[in-house]
């Protein structure tokens, strides 16, 4: 079972940034409005970006990483 790290894009043009093993699940999750509470009411989301990890610390660490990106570095990322 992987990892995912995924950005969010809100209808308001903010990122929300996560980790998962089922990306599915988790928007879902988001837009139902118990995903987290930073994307409850900023829907629709739509989701912009993912990346697979082996394992849950390396991809919480990348987590961390990409919630440090300034928003210009964030569309960088989502464009590659």
């Amino acid at each position: 079972m992987g990892w995912y790290v995924y950005i969010l894009e809100c209808s308001d043009t903010t990122y929300y940034t996560g980790i998962t093993t089922d990306i599915e699940r988790r928007i879902g999750e988001h837009t139902a409005g118990v995903g987290a509470k930073y994307t409850k009411g900023r829907g629709p989301l739509k989701l912009m970006y993912q990346e697979e990890h082996a394992d849950r610390s390396f991809a919480s660490k990348r987590e961390i990483e990409i919630k440090s990106l300034s928003k210009a570095q964030k569309l960088v990322l989502i464009s590659r």
